[in-house]
Parts: structure tokens; C-alpha cells; sequence
């Protein structure tokens, strides 16, 4: 039996959030430019949706690129955009083919032009697909997040919209970048780091953790269903016990 047929489709995460660490270091293990790993990153993202896609996942979230990535040697910041760039361009008619929405969350006005405005005629165009999101954090960081929410909140209470007792988990929840979409059920991180890197830190509350030693340019379709297959193992509580499950 293939790992495909392994997989409990009434069991499925909705929403799977991944880390995809070890591009670097993968190319510098063969002896080669850190962008290297990261074009090789790029077939595996793409492996990884259909894949998604394919095994029934309605949301897929990629850490993409974080605020912390700007500190990065300018030269791969700037072939990282341009990668970017060409990847959104290319793929687009295939995630039209394969009904997929692309979205994307962060501080998205830090990103170059060219880079916005590919990034945005691709989230136009395929705005009307319905069978899965493919959401890119890019220029992403999780309390950059919370706080602008804060922020957001803080305005409506000033100007008298909102008293602090009616501020809960669901509003504040709303003024996030991922409002509209479940929280991931399983978050996946490859390179063998034990870290989530201020990605997702509210959404990820009651996550399944998946860590593999694969780095991202090695990791593949077989490599995600392993994943789904370990998540549909693990008894979710959510703080109450076995028996109340």
C-alpha cells in the first residue's frame, strides 16, 4: 500500500502551515551558491501543493520569506525577490489548472514593486478557485502581526466603536493577516530545527508539530503524506482527557 492510500481522508488537517528551512545549507552541502537551494526550493513547493492539492487540503500556508530574512546579504535578498518574482509568474496557470487560490500575508509593502504587482495580478487572477488557498507569508513576522492587530483594536476603542470588555479571542482573532481561514492543524519543519520562528505564533496555539531532518530542497509529495499520516495518529485534546475525546 502507497503512503496516498494510507491517508484517512475524513481525518485530514484543513489547514497545514509549513517551514521550509534548509535551503541554504542544502546547496552549500553540494558545494554550491545558497541561491541555488532556494531555485531547487521552489520544485519542491511546487511537488508539495499538488501534492496538498491533490490529497484533498483546503489550506496551505508557506513561510515564505520573514522580516528577519531583510537582514540577509543584499545580494540573495535581491535574487530571492527576482526567484520569487519569475516562480509567481511561471505558476500561476498552473494553479489555475489545479483550482488553487494564491493568498499572502505580511507586511506585503515592504516587498518590491515588480515583486507586488506579479504577486498581486496572480492573487486577482486566480481570486474565483475553490479547491484549495496557497497562502505566502512574505515579509511575514507573527508579532509584527499581533501587534498591528493591537493597533487596530486600540483605534476602535478610542474612537468610542469598541469598550476594552468587548474586545475576545474572535475579535482580536479577525484583525489578523489570516482571518478568514482555520488555524493550521499541523505545522511542518524541515532542516531537523526545533523552532517555529515567529511564525504563526497566535494561530498556532493547538498545532500538531511535525519536525524532519529533510531539507526543504529534499522534501517531496511521499515526505508530506508521512506527515499527515503521523498527525492522524495523535490524539488531539485540546486540554480535556482521553476518555472525554
Amino acid at each position: 500500500m502507497n503512503l496516498l492510500d494510507q491517508i484517512d481522508k475524513d481525518k485530514l488537517p484543513q489547514h497545514i502551515a509549513i517551514i521550509m528551512d534548509g535551503n541554504g545549507r542544502w546547496a552549500t552541502e553540494k558545494g554550491k551558491l545558497r541561491v541555488f537551494g532556494h531555485h531547487t526550493g521552489v520544485v519542491s513547493v511546487k511537488d508539495i501543493v499538488e501534492a496538498a492539492v491533490e490529497v484533498g487540503i483546503p489550506y496551505i500556508t508557506l513561510y515564505t520569506f520573514s522580516t528577519e530574512n531583510w537582514n540577509r546579504p543584499w545580494l540573495e535578498i535581491t535574487a530571492l525577490m527576482e526567484l520569487l518574482v519569475s516562480t509567481i509568474s511561471k505558476e500561476t496557470k498552473t494553479l489555475m489548472k489545479n483550482n488553487v487560490r494564491l493568498n499572502a500575508i505580511g507586511d506585503l509593502n515592504q516587498l518590491p514593486a515588480k515583486c507586488l504587482k506579479h504577486l498581486n495580478e496572480s492573487m486577482e487572477k486566480t481570486s474565483g478557485n475553490t479547491k484549495s488557498t496557497l497562502t505566502l507569508a512574505l515579509s511575514y513576522s507573527s508579532r509584527w502581526e499581533i501587534t498591528e492587530a493591537a493597533k487596530k483594536l486600540a483605534i476602535q476603542v478610542q474612537q468610542g466603536i469598541l469598550k476594552p470588555e468587548d474586545i475576545t479571542e474572535d475579535l482580536f482573532a479577525s484583525k489578523l493577516t489570516t482571518a478568514g481561514m482555520p488555524d493550521p492543524e499541523l505545522m511542518i519543519r524541515t532542516s531537523g530545527e526545533y523552532r517555529i520562528s515567529n511564525y504563526l505564533l497566535w494561530q498556532l496555539a493547538y498545532a500538531e508539530f511535525y519536525f524532519t531532518d529533510k531539507l526543504w530542497p529534499d522534501f517531496r509529495r511521499d515526505d508530506l503524506f508521512e506527515a499527515i499520516i503521523d498527525y492522524q495518529k495523535r490524539e488531539r485534546r485540546f486540554g480535556m482527557t482521553s476518555d472525554q475525546v
